[in-house]
C-alpha cells in the first residue's frame, strides 16, 4: 500500500446496464464508503472508460458485470484488454472482489474474470456475489459486505 500520507484507493470498475446490476453496484458502493472505513478513497469507473493509469493508481479493485452468454460483459473485457499489459507487472498481490448478475450459466463468466485477475496476480479478497433475477435483501447485504470487506482491507 501507499505511504501514510496518501489515502488508499479502491477502484470500482463496473458495467451496470440493468436496474438489477445498478442495485448491486449501489450496495457495493455503500459498503465501501461506510463511515467506519477511513483513509480509503473509493473511485467508481465505468468499464468502458477506465484507463491503465487509474488501474495503476488503485490499491484494490471491485469488479461488477453482468454475465452474458457465459462470459463477462464485453465492457469489462474491454477494460481488461485496454489495461492488462500496461499494469501486468505493477499490480501483483492487490486485492479484488467480484459482483455479477446473470440469469443462467454464470460459471463461465466467473471463471473468465478470475482467470484474468489471476493472470495479473491479483488476490481474491472477498466472496463473489452472484445474483440471478431481482436482488433480494440478502443479495444486497452480500454486496454491501463485499464492498466493505475490500475497502476495510485497504485501511492502514
Amino acid at each position: 500500500l501507499r505511504h501514510s500520507d496518501h489515502m488508499a484507493r479502491l477502484l470500482i470498475v463496473h458495467h451496470t446496464p440493468s436496474p438489477h446490476c445498478q442495485e448491486m453496484f449501489e450496495a457495493v458502493v455503500a459498503g465501501a464508503t461506510d463511515s467506519e472505513i477511513v483513509g480509503v478513497d473509493v473511485v467508481r469507473r465505468p468499464a468502458l472508460t477506465v484507463s491503465p493509469a487509474e488501474m495503476l493508481d488503485a490499491d484494490g479493485y471491485l469488479l461488477g458485470t453482468p454475465a452474458n452468454l457465459g462470459y463477462m460483459s464485453g465492457a469489462l473485457k474491454h477494460a481488461f484488454d485496454t489495461c492488462y499489459y500496461p499494469i501486468l507487472d505493477s499490480t501483483k498481490g492487490r486485492p479484488y472482489g467480484l459482483f455479477m448478475h446473470g440469469n443462467v450459466g454464470t460459471e463461465g463468466a466467473e471463471r473468465s474474470v478470475h482467470s484474468i485477475a489471476g493472470g495479473l496476480g491479483w488476490v481474491q479478497s472477498g466472496a463473489d456475489v452472484i445474483v440471478s433475477g431481482k436482488p433480494t435483501k440478502a443479495d444486497l447485504d452480500a454486496c454491501w459486505e463485499l464492498g466493505a470487506t475490500i475497502a476495510a482491507g485497504l485501511m492502514d
